[in-house]
């Protein structure tokens, strides 16, 4: 099962829910308030999540039962099938839920610096929850500025999967460790028919198919998307123009113009009719939600994960990747605010909890305990193992939360899908450029 679907797509359509919540909500300032007082006696809190598939539900209800088993006097009404845009709106009318979960972090920002979902600084303080035992990616895209409105709740992580039988077929018996080993491999496994039209890609650098999108390449490289003072880093950091030049490279070699029909002839992402699972791709970036989808779709594709290679020059980066996750917190104006924090922090720090829900959604528990637990089934699962150490290895990265809902993504993915089909002449002068602009535009909405 799938949580977020990362992507400058979706970023784009984030930024625009994002963008309606700071109009909507008015702004909260920096300080801290006190905990609002424990109610006394039985409560019954609403607790909206975006989850709607029969067994997801199924395996929400089931983590609830936990949590009422723990706290008898709480009652949680489950609401499924809540996006973003929702929960919005309960908070702009004044009636929220008591707790809600997101798929999509990039809303932090806008959501902690609106006041939309309430400062769980003093909570945290007061009940002493240890933030040590979430891995730092993943602490700082469940907060924004220093503030934390939001706990994280389950993670996607990426990784490189291969299809054993078209390694071996082409003279290779493990994945590359490196992305010049990636741009290799993919060379020699590609297939092409008399016409030069792509049969089967070794790996499609082209960004926009499926999980080829830039922020699942730039953890291969050492990136980091923003300074500490939130402008962006794109100019900056050469680690940005040393992936655009290895993607590039690999665009030119296949054929813009053929990638770009290859791409127009593939099947449903969220079908049986994937590319990977069809044999029409040997090697692609995806997260950990695929070994489901493979297992429930009935592929036969014979396949392995491991992480994604790292740059030549950036061994230390082995082992690392790209991590997004869901939120939970309290909105602001929820009726029972003290259940609801109870509730995000069972969820979100309960290890039980966690490698149950973990388990059940087939996704990765988001603290250090759950992770390494003995509980944890997916742990024992040689395909899912990959993921898990991906999310735990100190150098994987997340996305930086902005209070535009990530624009900046969006920004330079369109950037990016401009230069991987020849229309930006100077690279340098494009990126710095995009940051130009990127920081304007932040700085007129603040």
């Amino acid at each position: 099962m799938k949580l977020s679907r990362p992507g400058f797509t979706v970023m784009f359509a984030t930024f625009l829910s994002t963008a309606f919540l700071a109009v909507a909500c008015t702004p909260g300032g920096a300080d801290r308030d006190a905990p609002a007082p424990e109610q006394k006696g039985p409560v019954t809190i609403t607790f909206w999540h975006p989850l709607k598939d029969p067994n997801e539900v199924k395996a929400v209800q089931g983590v609830l039962d936990k949590f009422h088993a723990a706290h008898p006097d709480i009652t949680v009404k489950p609401v499924p099938a809540q996006d973003a845009d929702k929960i919005t709106q309960s908070i702009r009318g004044g009636n929220p839920p008591d707790a809600a979960l997101s798929f999509n972090a990039n809303s932090v920002g806008a959501w902690c610096s609106t006041g939309a979902f309430q400062d769980l600084g003093p909570w945290i303080e007061r009940d002493k929850v240890d933030l040590e035992q979430i891995p730092a990616a993943v602490r700082a895209y469940t907060e924004f500025r220093g503030k934390r409105c939001t706990m994280p709740l389950l993670a996607d992580t990426f990784a490189l999967y291969y299809n054993k039988k078209l390694l071996a077929q082409a003279g290779y018996d493990k994945p590359p460790k490196t992305m010049s080993e990636l741009a290799e491999m993919t060379k020699r496994l590609t297939k092409r028919s008399a016409d030069g039209a792509i049969e089967v890609a070794g790996f499609v650098p082209f960004l926009g198919t499926y999980q080829s999108v830039a922020e699942h390449f730039t953890p291969s490289f050492g990136a980091k998307w923003l300074k500490p003072d939130g402008t962006a880093n794109f100019a900056e950091d050469a680690a940005f123009s040393a992936m655009l030049n290895w993607q590039k490279g690999l665009v030119d070699w296949f054929g813009a113009d053929k990638l770009t029909r290859f791409q127009a002839g593939l099947g449903d992402e969220w079908s049986a009719q994937h590319a990977f699972e069809t044999g029409k791709i040997a090697m692609m970036v995806d997260g950990e939600w695929r070994t489901s989808f493979i297992k429930n779709n009935g592929g036969k594709v014979d396949y392995g994960t491991a992480p994604m290679p790292a740059a030549d020059d950036r061994p230390d980066l082995y082992g690392a990747g790209a991590i997004g996750g869901n939120i939970i917190g309290v909105p602001k104006g929820a009726k029972h605010a003290e259940a609801g924090w109870k509730l995000v922090k069972f969820l979100s720090t309960d290890t039980a909890a966690l490698v149950s829900f973990a388990d059940a959604l087939h996704n990765v528990p988001t603290t250090l305990a759950a992770l390494r637990s003995p509980d944890l089934k997916l742990a024992k699962d040689p395909l899912f193992k990959p993921f898990l150490d991906v999310f735990a290895h100190p150098a994987s990265s997340s996305l930086p939360a902005t209070a535009d809902g990530g624009a900046y993504l969006n920004n330079f993915g369109e950037f990016a899908d401009k230069w991987q089909k020849g229309k930006v002449p100077d690279l340098a002068a494009g990126l710095k450029e995009l940051a130009r602009q990127n920081d304007s535009a932040l700085k007129l909405g603040s």
